[in-house]
């Protein structure tokens, strides 16, 4: 069973290298199969009425440019994993799907497991090594913008803080945190072009800083550094950089705040307050039902809550106070939410 993820700080962080907080929640993606007698790998998908049928011996190019279940494979047999006998699977689950919740990492993460489980590697099977997998399959593979957040989350599980550099590192926070509420808008989200929109904006603002400064280091850049750079970046692109800057601050005093003993979780709740503001008046990509549905849990009681994903639809999640989680769930129905619900923090991929 491989679970979804909700990003807690961090959106629009990860393509630029910058560190993420997010955590593995308690809705699923389930992969079931058995072994057959033939040289195909059966894939039902009932959740999307579809069927997937994939030859082992055949030359295996991608279908399509979402074709995760091939360009799994092509990668697998670069780590030693290699199919030689059939299976019948059907994959299916609880975790809503185009819904910022990841799910399309989720199914992808659990076909890796799958296939590292049943045809072994030869590299140490770990964690991080799903992770790692399922990213260069649905990432790399396919020349997509998006970071590598939402593969490890859901392999790593729990509540965790990823660099992720050139190389990803990680450590997981142990301190669980509760009271988390999602609320889907139920309006599809838009995620390459999102991503890659704001991502080549933030882009091309650090381009322009560092023709003037080889050595700048957007990861030791401040908030407070931004007038120095300003003037060096077009009046276009000044917002990007600013965002970029300030989402790194927000995460940085959000880790503090989550390594406490005793978690703050007013602090924390402001913190996302201020990282959805960000994404809201800044990178804009938020849409009204989203504003609105932040706003309502906010009136509602929640001490924060923020889109969830790479923008345009998708989710919320906010932060509820013990005995608050009911009001601020009804608060997002009645607005016009798809749907809401509590989530905990789930302990990440694995084999039941």
């Amino acid at each position: 069973m491989s679970p979804g993820r909700t990003c807690l700080f961090g959106d629009h962080q990860d393509y630029l290298g910058l560190p993420v907080i997010a955590c593995a929640i308690n809705k699923y993606i389930y992969l079931n199969a058995v072994e057959n007698s033939t040289s195909l790998l059966r894939i039902q998908l009932p959740d999307v009425n579809s069927e997937r049928i994939i030859n082992i011996h055949e030359n295996l190019i991608p279908l399509d440019k979402r074709d995760y279940f091939t360009s799994s494979i092509n990668v697998l047999k670069r780590y030693g994993c290699v199919p030689d006998r059939g299976y019948d699977v059907i994959i299916k689950g609880n975790l809503a799907i185009n819904s910022g919740l990841s799910s399309s990492s989720a199914l992808i993460v659990a076909w890796v497991r799958f296939l590292l489980e049943v045809f072994g590697s030869t590299h140490k099977i770990t964690t991080e090594l799903i992770g790692k997998i399922a990213y260069e399959a649905e990432v790399l593979e396919h020349g997509e913008p998006g970071g590598f957040m939402d593969q490890f989350t859901i392999s790593l599980g729990n509540v965790v803080f990823l660099e992720t550099g050139d190389k990803v590192s990680f450590s997981l926070l142990r301190n669980q945190l509760t009271g988390l509420i999602i609320g889907e808008s139920g309006i599809k989200k838009e995620t390459i072009g999102t991503l890659g929109d704001r991502k080549d904006l933030a882009l091309n603002a650090i381009e322009y800083v560092k023709r003037y400064n080889p050595d700048f280091d957007l990861k030791s850049a401040t908030i407070e550094g931004f007038d120095q750079y300003k003037t060096l970046i077009p009046l276009e692109l000044r917002p990007y950089f600013y965002a970029a800057l300030k989402n790194h601050d927000i995460t940085t005093k959000a880790l503090a705040e989550l390594k406490k003993e005793k978690l703050n979780m007013s602090s924390i709740g402001f913190l996302m307050n201020q990282h959805h503001l960000v994404l809201k008046d800044i990178l804009k990509i938020t849409v009204p039902l989203i504003d609105t549905m932040i706003e309502k849990a906010l009136n509602a009681g929640a001490y924060g809550a923020k889109i969830v994903g790479s923008g345009g639809g998708g989710s919320i999640v906010a932060i509820a106070p013990k005995g608050k989680e009911n009001e601020i769930i009804s608060a997002l129905k009645k607005v016009g939410a798809k749907t809401a619900y509590k989530v905990k923090v789930d302990s990440g991929i694995r084999v039941l």
